[in-house]
């Protein structure tokens, strides 16, 4: 894992963001939309923005992972008996995959492209 989010459900991201900022100390580092959601990490949050029906399918996942591989991660879900809720698919920032895992958290991975990853640095 290179990091995780703490995934944040809000209605405005603009409304949302000046109170990331002073919190955090940091400006977004990646912005985006994705599926009629306008998305921004800053800090250890990643801020999902969007109608209640375009949140709808997304409130269930605890948590966003960075890693260096998605199909590592899928190995190790067949292997302890996860399931595989959406992916592997191509996104904005790379390819991502959601699991539920043994015990019943619920993480979207996301192995970032060179320009995403590029913003960690």
């Amino acid at each position: 894992m290179l990091a995780t989010f703490a995934r944040v459900y809000v209605d405005d991201l603009e409304a949302a963001l000046p109170t990331f900022v002073e919190l955090t100390g940091e400006q977004p580092r990646l912005r985006f939309t994705y599926r009629g959601l306008n998305l921004a990490s800053i800090g250890g949050y990643l801020l999902l923005a969007g109608s209640e029906e375009a949140l709808a399918p997304y409130r269930g996942t605890h948590a966003t992972a960075i890693v260096e591989s998605v199909d590592h991660v899928l190995r190790i879900t067949e292997q302890h008996g996860g399931e595989v809720l959406d992916g592997p698919n191509e996104v904005p920032t790379g390819r991502n995959l959601t699991v539920r895992h043994p015990g019943g958290a619920t993480i979207e991975y996301v192995e970032f492209h060179a320009a995403a990853r590029s913003t960690f640095s």
